[in-house]
């Protein structure tokens, strides 16, 4: 039997941990050894690895691409998905190739478009892909006037920062004045205007955000897979309105999706969701990283990972298409294990380098649920109290809905 696959993975999603359970169970059967790195030593990412280490604090981006490359080189890692510093490390893909890494990630440029939110819609309009009326904003009386814009089109405006991932900074202006309806029930996205306006007054320095109508539902998010020849191997879309996930191959999503994926060489894995402006799709954002949902084309007879891991081999994979779709489902929360204590250990396994804070490896635990594969319950599901209504319409893997101690999810 050959040698294994080397996989590194650093600082990323708590959901990554179904990223490495389908690296191993690839169709294949290889071997595959999955290194993983993060700042939060209660990380489950680091407890599915078969090794793991604590990433150092407060480098530059520069120092980290040093840091990075010296892991690849010490651990033969033949692939390297970076998350954390992406468009450093993309930017120094020769040296990463010069140490025998592969990286799954897009090109510098592809990163650089998308990084920038307006940047990139403008990119894309000059495509052919549409794009829902936005404003870039940075003082009090431009967020203002975008507002009133939309407002007198009858239109409710919405705001996110220019740069940022994961819905984090997305907040829906309100007229109607804080009160104790705030206050009640769970945090909520919606602001009254005249606080935010009051908040950008006392800021020390301007903000930069894109104002939008709110879109519509549903919001679909088209994960890609792209060949280093440019060439769209998959585009599978995952659709989410409310509580309820499905997928997808229509052509309105599936379409655009692979145009910007060739158009703008998004090579390996990446994410492209839309949701509705009026009855027309029209893009909202570009994530040039694997989706933390990813796994969930698991249910449709699709590895994802393991089929990115074998283009940035070299190897080829062919047209992937899902031999079925599955069936509408909603996602739960669900434990994952952590590792036996938070602090850091040095490792005794003859390959740890002992100038490295490192972390005992643990072997990766399956699921132990009725509730389905990778934490999703049909939403037909009967026979089960996973069936019932739980929790937010968008909870994963996380702390926040898991007991404390028995299951954790870490930030990127």
């Amino acid at each position: 039997m050959g040698s294994p696959v080397r996989v590194w993975l650093n600082r990323t999603y708590a959901e990554n941990v179904f990223f490495i359970d389908q690296l191993r169970s690839n169709p294949q059967h290889r071997a595959v050894e999955v290194h993983a790195t993060h700042g939060d030593a209660d990380s489950p990412v680091l407890a599915a690895a078969d090794t793991a280490e604590l990433e150092p604090d407060g480098l530059s981006p520069r120092a980290y691409v040093e840091y990075a490359l010296d892991l690849c080189a010490r651990r033969s890692i033949d692939v390297f998905v970076p998350v954390l510093h992406q468009a450093a490390i993309v930017a120094q893909r020769a040296e990463f190739a010069a140490v025998g890494t592969a990286l799954l990630a897009p090109p510098a440029e592809a990163v650089a478009v998308f990084h920038d939110k307006a940047t990139a819609y403008q990119a894309v309009e000059s495509v052919g892909v549409p794009v829902p009326p936005w404003w870039r904003v940075r003082t009090e009386e431009e967020l203002v006037a975008a507002v009133e814009s939309l407002e007198a089109a009858g239109q409710r405006a919405c705001f996110k920062p220019a740069a940022g991932a994961g819905g984090v900074g997305f907040r829906v202006i309100t007229r109607t004045p804080f009160s104790l309806t705030h206050l009640n029930g769970f945090p909520s996205a919606y602001v009254p205007l005249d606080l935010v306006v009051e908040a950008l007054r006392a800021a020390e320095e301007p903000v930069d955000w894109l104002v939008m109508p709110h879109l519509g539902q549903p919001e679909v998010s088209v994960d890609c897979l792209t060949g280093p020849d440019g060439r769209v191997r998959m585009a599978i879309g995952r659709t989410k309105n409310g509580r309820r996930r499905g997928f997808t191959l229509h052509p309105s999503w599936i379409e655009p999706a692979r145009l910007l994926a060739e158009a703008f060489g998004l090579k390996h894995l990446s994410n492209i969701q839309f949701r509705m402006y009026g009855d027309q799709p029209v893009l909202m954002d570009v994530n040039t990283r694997p989706a933390g949902g990813l796994h969930q084309l698991a249910q449709c007879g699709v590895n994802a990972p393991w089929a990115a891991v074998q283009l940035a081999l070299g190897e080829e994979t062919g047209e992937i298409v899902p031999p079925f779709l599955a069936q509408d489902y909603t996602v739960v929360s669900g434990p994952r294990p952590v590792r036996p204590v938070s602090l850091p250990q040095q490792r005794t396994a003859a390959d740890a380098d002992a100038a490295v804070p490192m972390l005992p490896a643990v072997p990766a635990q399956p699921m132990d649920s009725p509730s389905g594969p990778h934490g999703t319950v049909p939403a037909n599901a009967t026979g089960s109290t996973a069936s019932s209504p739980v929790g937010p319409a968008n909870a994963s893997a996380s702390a926040a809905a898991a007991p404390a101690g028995s299951a954790a999810t870490a930030p990127a």
